[in-house]
């Protein structure tokens, strides 16, 4: 008898074995959900393997049955997820989850269908109209089959409100035969009211047109290098290689993933994908409701799409011919996910296209030095595009010292007098200005002069963060949101100090500077709707706005030719950051919001104001040169073996006694020492930078080195099955993107 290995929602990290019934000979597949005995219930479950033997076989029970069909996992998603518990330390169920959406998994969203009502037989129809004209009884029935001869078919609601009638009447005529119902799938679509103008493949500029020669290659060739970093310039015109390269897929008959980082940019990636391709490009994000997660997923599974545009989770959509994965703006952080499975999906999406054997493109301005590295050291083929499109000449950039120079000193600090001109400048052109700065809300801490109290998150290591418009204060990491004070709650005084400054001040400033200009801010506390961001962006497209002030959120992937100013205010905070990554994320950042200028016929600008103007990042980032800066910061990182050097790997643990955490970090430290072989750099166990978040104490263990298999094998089976005291969590964040 053939046995099914099966994994059970319940995070144990263990398959079952159970027997396939006769009845179920030949439906029971890897990938597929089925309902199985466990314990005194049944739950479901998803099928890993198909075996001969167990070592179990006396107390085997049987599969009780299939789940619906449409919740099959592909298999080789199931291989990818077998990966992803091995390497990310997490249990199997956790990786099963990822693989699916939660409205698929659960069973319970199902498709919206819609009735349906025509004519069942023509000539009976019009003999019932004869036989009852003039009766008032059937004076409903008769006006029902008046509108579904004249129509041929309606819908129910269309067919109630042309005819007037109530369900009875309609349950009438399908008794007797002379109208029949259909059900119908009606899909939801959240993109089904953004206007597509649809657009038409261009003409490749030089560089364009090796790089796609190259993937082409790759795409007629899949036993050769299937991962390709594309390294273009702001504005080079990656995404029109993007489009051409699905269309060389779909000609081959192959299906296309592209991932992009944030959510907010998934609007505007779709419009564009949609343009070329029409009704063929699905969306998969975590920002659609269950029922829109459920239909996009199906329309993939059902083979009624050939492309899908989202956020990380779009990278398990089920295809079955998977030819081409895209991630656009590689570099991003925001592909780690940050709860387990702690995966990359840039990294994820190589290891799908090898199980797959289909190509993968990475592609940005500013590649992360890991796949810089892949590249260059020939794991990755390279396409380069140091050009920008249509002749735009890349931006100028001057730096401003921002400790001199203020517009009114004592007052607004944070605008250079080179800047605020700048600003006057564009607006009487007519011409649009972005001021960056990557720090929301109005202040960053609230600081008695009096006493020295400063208002700090009772649960977290870090002070409150003002806002102004709202008259409170706020912490960044736990979302707790308290009133301002308006005396010192220590020793009553009212000589309150808001220090630091963040995107809601720049605008208060910027509208009392710039009073003509229409002025909006952009960050995650102004964009509260799923619909602000993309009403934002579309009234700047217009032009109905003249300064856009914002966070990291428009930083990346915006295209507005009427840019012609970048103003970037304290670009070297994120510098001072604990993190061996801190330079690589600022020169990243500052290039990709430098990109948002001169990207029309007129060139650009972009004012970089900075407390450390001679700071060799900043001065790379404004001389545009990836090359120089990389192998700058590469030397540091070849002494310590940081990656891309080596592997990384950060073990945390939480809990809320610190003694118990630090003595628990400890004793995992000692379990774990024998398996550190002579190539492991091990960081003890030490607070975390930010040691207190949400009321748990934070402790780190760092392990380094270019050879982690066997020690992440140890960790994951210590993490997963050794004994952990009540109360503390630990965790494996492997290829770690930060160590905050």
């Amino acid at each position: 008898m053939r046995i099914a290995r099966v994994i059970v929602d319940l995070s144990l990290d263990k398959g079952f074995d159970y027997n396939i019934p006769d009845s179920l000979t030949g439906k029971v597949h890897v990938g597929v959900q089925v309902k199985v005995p466990f314990g005194k219930s049944f739950r479901r479950g998803y099928v890993l393997n198909i075996i001969d033997h167990s070592e179990y076989p006396e107390a085997l029970k049987d599969i009780h049955s299939i789940c619906e069909h449409h919740t099959r996992i592909p298999e080789p998603l199931v291989r990818l997820g077998r990966w992803m518990s091995e390497y990310y330390c997490c249990s199997r169920e956790q990786a099963v989850r990822t693989l699916l959406p939660r409205a698929v998994r659960s069973g319970k969203v199902k498709h919206r269908t819609l009735k349906h009502y025509s004519v069942a037989d023509t000539a009976e129809a019009e003999k019932f109209i004869i036989e009852n004209s003039g009766k008032k009884r059937a004076a409903g029935q008769i006006l029902i089959i008046k509108a579904l001869l004249s129509c041929k078919e309606l819908s129910q609601e269309k067919l109630m409100g042309e005819a007037g009638v109530t369900a009875s009447a309609v349950s009438g005529l399908m008794k007797k035969g002379l109208i029949a119902e259909e059900k119908r799938v009606v899909r939801r679509d959240a993109y089904a009211d953004v206007e597509i103008i649809h657009s038409t493949t261009l003409e490749p500029t030089a560089e364009q047109a090796v790089v796609l020669k190259k993937i082409y290659t790759m795409l007629d060739n899949p036993d050769g290098k299937n991962t390709m970093l594309l390294y273009g310039v702001t504005n080079s015109g990656k995404t029109e290689v993007y489009l051409q390269s699905i269309a060389r897929a779909l000609e081959t008959g192959k299906e296309s993933i592209v991932l992009v980082p944030e959510i907010a940019l998934t609007p505007q990636t779709v419009r564009r994908f949609r343009a070329r391709f029409g009704d063929m490009v699905s969306v998969l994000h975590s920002r659609l409701t269950e029922g829109e997660r459920f239909d996009e997923w199906s329309k993939v599974n059902d083979g009624l799409v050939k492309i899908v545009v989202g956020a990380r989770s779009a990278l398990f959509a089920p295809f079955r011919n998977l030819g081409l994965i895209i991630v656009d703006e590689e570099h991003e952080s925001s592909y780690k996910q940050s709860e387990s499975p702690r995966y990359h999906a840039r990294d994820v999406a190589v290891m799908r296209g090898h199980i797959e054997n289909a190509v993968v493109i990475l592609g940005s301005a500013t590649p992360s030095f890991e796949s810089f590295n892949n590249a260059l050291t020939g794991k990755y083929e390279l396409g380069e595009m140091l050009q920008r499109v249509q002749d735009c000449v890349m931006p100028v950039m001057n730096v401003v010292d921002g400790r001199i120079g203020a517009v009114e000193p004592g007052k607004v600090t944070f605008f250079s007098k080179i800047l605020v001109d700048a600003v006057f400048d564009r607006l009487s052109k007519g011409e649009q200005t972005i001021i960056f700065l990557n720090r929301r809300g109005y202040a960053r801490q609230m600081m008695c002069e009096h006493c020295g109290f400063v208002a700090e998150c009772p649960d977290c290591s870090v002070s409150y963060t003002y806002h102004r418009q709202r008259e409170s204060l706020s912490c960044h990491l736990c979302g707790d949101v308290i009133k301002a004070f308006a005396r010192c709650p220590e020793c009553g005084a009212e000589d309150i100090r808001y220090s630091g400054i963040g995107t809601e001040k720049v605008e208060a400033a910027a509208m009392m500077i710039f009073k003509e200009a229409r002025v909006v801010r952009m960050d995650s506390d102004s964009m509260r709707k799923t619909s602000s961001y993309e009403d934002v962006l579309n009234r700047f497209r217009r032009g109905d706005v003249d300064i856009l002030i914002g966070t990291q959120m428009i930083a990346k992937g915006l295209h507005f030719p009427n840019v012609t100013l970048v103003g970037i205010i304290n670009a070297d905070q994120s510098l001072y950051i604990p993190d061996f990554r801190s330079c690589e994320r600022t020169f990243q950042l500052l290039t990709q919001v430098a990109g948002r200028a001169g990207r029309g016929d007129v060139s650009g600008e972009v004012i970089v104001q900075t407390c450390n103007p001679f700071n060799e990042t900043i001065m790379y980032a404004v001389q545009q040169d990836f090359r120089k800066f990389y192998e700058y910061d590469m030397e540091v990182r070849k002494v310590l073996s940081y990656p891309p050097v080596g592997h990384l790997i950060a073990v945390h643990f939480r809990g809320p006694e610190l003694d118990a955490v630090s003595r628990f970090a400890s004793e995992f430290m000692e379990k774990i020492r024998p398996c550190c072989h002579e190539g492991v750099i091990v960081t003890e166990p030490a607070p975390a930078p930010v040691e207190r978040i949400k009321g748990k104490y934070r402790y780190m263990i760092i392990f380094r080195g270019s050879k982690l298999k066997n020690l992440r094998s140890a960790l994951r089976e210590l993490i997963l099955h050794g004994p952990v005291p009540q109360n503390i969590e630990v965790y494996a964040d492997v290829d770690a993107q930060s160590l905050m």
